[in-house]
């Protein structure tokens, strides 16, 4: 994978975590998420997986149906996605589907992220890979998941 002209730009990364505070306000897991096309922010969702009652209801994978519909079709390819917590399997699958250029996260997720934590979807022979960069204001990323679970824990 090769590095993209620009690196992750902390800006579109600040507006996935204005999603992620939006998730947190609804008690859902704060993980946000947008998708740039062209140095324009197209789509932006957040977790809505409680709400919903759906799996799919993961801040990236909301996003990119969001940007595909703006887009009019389900290829990515000139879109980088910015989340603030590293991809699950099912997330990461949809950013391969979709052949995203590049994927910039925030904080990694021992449990289940697949973009170097469990394992790493994007190095295996897949015929697209996205470039990957982790830990772009991971700082802000995991200060606001490590209040939501305290505040959780405080509840029960």
């Amino acid at each position: 994978m090769k590095s993209p002209e620009n690196p992750g730009n902390p800006a579109f990364m600040r507006e996935a975590l204005k999603e992620a505070e939006k998730a947190y306000r609804k008690g859902e897991v704060p993980v946000g998420a947008v998708v740039v096309r062209a140095g324009r922010i197209i789509a932006r969702a957040h977790n809505l997986r409680e709400h919903k009652q759906s799996v799919h209801g993961h801040a990236e994978f909301l996003a990119l149906m969001k940007a595909a519909k703006k887009c009019g079709t389900w290829r990515l390819e000139d879109c980088d996605v910015y989340v603030t917590m590293e991809p699950c399997p099912m997330c990461a699958g949809a950013m391969l589907q979709a052949r995203v250029h590049a994927l910039y996260y925030g904080v990694r997720d021992p449990k289940a992220g697949v973009a170097g934590s469990l394992l790493n979807m994007f190095e295996l022979p897949f015929n697209h890979k996205p470039y990957v960069e982790s830990g772009l204001l991971a700082e802000e990323s995991s200060t606001l998941l490590k209040a939501f679970f305290k505040e959780l824990r405080n509840k029960k």
